[in-house]
């Protein structure tokens, strides 16, 4: 399998978007999202690909940055809808990243490494709506320390290892 173009997905995703570039749940928000992602999957065992597609596509479908409950499933059709042809998962893992995004909003955990991972990396962005994340709410050990430490910076401090 080759990876996909995420830049191509990208702007895919910022061309149907609806809120605009500057919304606290766009392009920005996604990056953010992505960062999270980046630094939790490594000890979370969670699969990258999956993850960096679910950050880039979770919330394209939004029509307002209000409570739009409905674009996780929105957001779902439309990744089923690019199956094949931009993104190219075995069926596994596009139920996956499907489920992953359909369901993000709904505030439970998960024991799948890469849907927790996910769905951490989405809620440790909360602050940027003035919520500050909690670590009850965070499925991964990584997600709990840096929900618990306040910072993703602190966390970075905390698992860096001595030069020799």
């Amino acid at each position: 399998m080759t990876e996909p173009s995420y830049d191509q997905l990208r702007a895919h995703a910022t061309s149907i978007f609806a809120c605009g570039n500057h919304s606290i749940h766009g392009p920005g928000h996604w990056r953010n999202v992505e960062d999270s992602f980046l630094l939790i999957a490594p000890t979370a065992g969670a699969d990258m690909v999956v993850g960096r597609l679910f950050a880039i596509l979770h919330d394209c479908c939004r029509v307002d940055d209000e409570s739009d409950l409905e674009h996780g499933p929105r957001a779902a059709k439309l990744i089923r809808s690019l199956a094949g042809v931009v993104i190219n998962l075995d069926a596994a893992r596009l139920d996956q990243l499907v489920f992953a995004v359909q369901h993000h909003t709904g505030g439970k955990l998960s024991e799948d490494p890469t849907i927790g991972a996910c769905w951490d990396a989405d809620r440790l962005d909360l602050g940027r709506v003035g919520i500050i994340p909690s670590s009850t709410y965070m499925s991964t050990q990584a997600g709990r320390d840096i929900a618990t430490l306040g910072s993703k910076h602190l966390y970075l401090e905390k698992i860096k290892r001595p030069t020799p």
